[in-house]
């Protein structure tokens, strides 16, 4: 098949995007200090990106775990997963580490192209 090798990259980077997904909601609802100097919130508060954050990183483990199977519901997930992701890069832009977040939208592009690109020659 073509392109097995990236997807099986696509899923192990969708699995690390989803735990890092799940620590930043973490860090959200315990009022860390990772989120004090950036007061303008996308979402109404820091518990409700919190739990945004939790949420997309349980589905982008769920894709990633299911991409690793090869089954079409991890292709599907994953691809809501790795787009999801890249929007809430976009939207975490103006924060405190613009880069990090640029570099955490490009891996999400990288990851649903990895996932398209899976499949029949």
């Amino acid at each position: 098949m073509r392109g097995v090798g990236r997807a099986f990259l696509a899923a192990t980077l969708l699995v690390i995007a989803g735990f890092i997904n799940i620590i930043y909601g973490i860090g959200a609802l315990d009022g860390a200090h990772i989120f004090v100097n950036d007061t303008r919130y996308i979402l109404t508060d820091l518990n409700t990106m919190g739990w945004v954050m939790i949420i997309l990183g349980i589905i982008q483990i769920a894709g990633g775990l299911s991409l690793f199977v090869g089954n079409t519901y991890g292709r599907i997930i994953g691809i809501i997963g790795g787009s999801l992701g890249a929007i809430a890069a976009l939207l975490s832009i103006g924060g405190n580490d613009p880069w990090w977040s640029l570099a955490l939208f490009f891996l999400c592009i990288y990851i649903v192209h990895g996932i398209f690109i899976y499949g029949e020659e």
